[in-house]
């Protein structure tokens, strides 16, 4: 019987001087690993969904410690049972993702809540819950009395922001993204318009799913990963497999 494939997902905001020259190194070593999936850098950081032997995943992360001085908040794996990724690729961008507006997350974000004291802050009244991934997400699943912004791109979260929520307000502010690192950044574009309670889900709804319970869950759906992966439930099991 075949080993079962790792997938590992992790992001760090990280200052990288010189991304473009890491593009090289790291694709080589990927694929002399065979792994796949995709690594983006950029100036701000790290973010990656890799697939391949758990030993080889071990290797990868070793080589790129040589590499990058960083941390990783949401370094996470799951396992499937055939490879996930068609390609291996290393892309370098301006942003790991973009708002459209100066934010940073290295400096300054919202406040972390753990998966098990998330059903108990969204609960509660003076508490308005974002879900700051597009409407497509949404729809195939988002929490229990979360807003939908209704956004196709995360740019228009900047326009949604100036439309909808009120920096006077004494509403807490409590939001959630897949993994975790489009949370990073909208908590800390919203700290830098100066709302005071800004909390978001730590290592997003892949962790919540991971950790909490189906029986007492307020997940309803389930939850898109990105490229050819699937859509996961419940301790991240496989939902459906979308179209490569």
């Amino acid at each position: 019987m075949s080993q079962p494939i790792t997938v590992s997902t992790f992001y760090s905001f990280v200052p990288l001087a010189d991304a473009k020259s890491l593009r090289s190194p790291i694709l080589e070593r990927m694929r002399e690993l065979n792994i796949r999936g995709t690594i983006t850098l950029a100036s701000e950081g790290i973010n990656a969904t890799i697939s391949g032997a758990a030993e080889a995943l071990e290797a990868l992360m070793e080589f790129l410690k040589t590499q990058i001085t960083f941390t990783t908040p949401t370094f996470r794996e799951s396992y499937i049972g055939q490879q996930p990724f068609q390609r291996t690729k290393v892309k370098v961008k301006r942003e790991l993702i973009s708002l459209g507006v100066p934010t940073y997350p290295a400096q300054c974000v919202g406040t972390y809540v753990r998966p098990a004291d998330w059903n108990a802050l969204i609960s509660a009244p003076d508490v308005i819950t974002i879900d700051t991934r597009n409407d497509y997400e949404y729809e195939l699943g988002h929490f229990e009395g979360a807003v939908n912004p209704a956004t196709r791109n995360f740019k228009q979260m900047v326009q949604w922001t100036a439309e909808h929520l009120n920096v006077n307000s004494n509403t807490r502010v409590a939001m959630y993204c897949t993994g975790g690192i489009r949370c990073e950044k909208y908590s800390s574009y919203l700290v830098s318009l100066g709302f005071k309670e800004v909390l978001h889900l730590h290592g997003g709804i892949l962790a919540y799913l991971e950790q909490i319970p189906e029986g007492e869950s307020l997940w309803r759906g389930t939850c898109f990963v990105f490229d050819e992966r699937v859509s996961v439930g419940h301790g991240l099991v496989a939902a459906s497999r979308l179209v490569a």
